[in-house]
Formats: structure tokens, C-alpha cells, sequence
């Protein structure tokens, strides 16, 4: 299998439910640690101009707002965010369904707040549907370490190709010699 450089003009960016409640219930990883890598995949879809689509689930239940940074980074995005009625699976919302396919793109960078709810169901789904996936899987978290691991090599299994927040983000700049590659080594740095 030959390595193709995921490139932004391809790419959009799917973060799907983090809100404060839900983050509050991985233990796999760090509230700071997702919260952080959001926001630096919310900063590298605003330098890079890639179509970005934000989801919720029930926001007036204890899974509460999504962090505040993606209004300041996605201003348009948050207003816009797919508010789910409690559907586990974002793709089995058509409002969220059809917010995917108007980005255009065939390649997808999915984080969701938790890797064993949020972010696997979808992205089987989508990689069922002939869509090029990639999970950024330290931006999101599971309850447990074991619930991270058995999801995140299911997903693989299904045909995801998983990555880390740098990992994508070096991918997407492919030279920090550029503006953009510039900003994005910031956001890195920053977070």
C-alpha cells in the first residue's frame, strides 16, 4: 500500500461532541490533553481554509456546551453546529449526514470527545460509505484505557487510518517553511 500525503485542499475536519460534560468522563487521557488537541485541529482548519463541521448531543443534558475556543477559532462552524437529539451515531442525523457531504470532500478528519462512542460509530459509517478517514485519536478519549484501545483497533480494522494531533498536522504542512506551515507550528507549540 503506497503513502499518499493527506493535503488540506482534500480534507475536511469533522470534531464531533466536545462539550465539557462528555470530556469530563474520559479517563484515558487528560480533559487538557483533548481539549488541547481540539483546538489546535479547530486552529489548523481555519489556517488551512478546510470545511469544518461541529456536532453536539444534547448540550442541555450533563454532557453541557461545547468548549468555548471553537466559537473563537470557528465562529461560523459553532453557530452552525449540528445539535443531535441524543443520536449516538453523528451520521444517523441527517442534518449532520448532509453537513458532511456538503464539505465536498472525500477525506475526513474526525475527532470526537470520546474514541469507544462518538468518534467510532461514525467513522465506520463513513468508511462504509467510501470516505477516506483519518481518527485523530489523542483528541478524544475513552472511560477506560481498554475501551480506547479495543475501538481505536476496531476502527483500524474497518479500514481508519489513525494519527495523533502532530502527526496530522506536520502531514497537512508538509514544510513549516511556508505561512501557513508557520501558524501551524505555532498552534502546535501553543496548543
Amino acid at each position: 500500500m503506497s503513502f499518499t500525503r493527506l493535503k488540506a485542499e482534500d480534507a475536511a475536519v469533522l470534531l464531533i461532541d466536545h462539550q465539557v460534560g462528555t470530556m469530563g468522563w474520559v479517563g484515558s487521557t487528560t480533559f487538557d490533553e483533548m481539549k488541547k488537541n481540539a483546538i489546535i485541529l479547530a486552529k489548523a482548519a481555519k489556517i488551512l481554509n478546510m470545511p469544518a463541521v461541529l456536532t453536539t448531543s444534547m448540550e442541555d443534558a450533563p454532557q453541557g456546551p461545547l468548549i468555548s475556543e471553537l466559537e473563537e477559532i470557528l465562529p461560523a462552524e459553532f453557530a452552525g453546529r449540528v445539535k443531535r437529539a441524543g443520536i449516538v451515531n453523528a451520521m444517523d442525523d441527517e442534518a449532520f449526514a448532509a453537513a458532511v457531504k456538503a464539505t465536498g470532500r472525500k477525506k475526513l478528519i474526525v475527532a470526537g470527545v470520546t474514541n469507544d462512542v462518538c468518534t467510532v460509530y461514525p467513522a465506520l459509517t463513513l468508511v462504509s460509505m467510501g470516505y477516506e478517514v483519518q481518527v485523530v485519536a489523542d483528541a478524544g478519549g475513552s472511560p477506560t484505557k481498554i475501551a480506547d484501545d479495543i475501538a481505536l483497533r476496531r476502527m483500524e480494522k474497518a479500514g481508519v487510518t489513525l494519527t495523533s494531533t502532530n502527526q496530522l498536522i506536520a502531514e497537512l504542512a508538509g514544510t513549516w517553511s511556508t505561512p501557513e506551515g508557520g501558524q501551524l507550528a505555532q498552534a502546535l507549540m501553543l496548543g
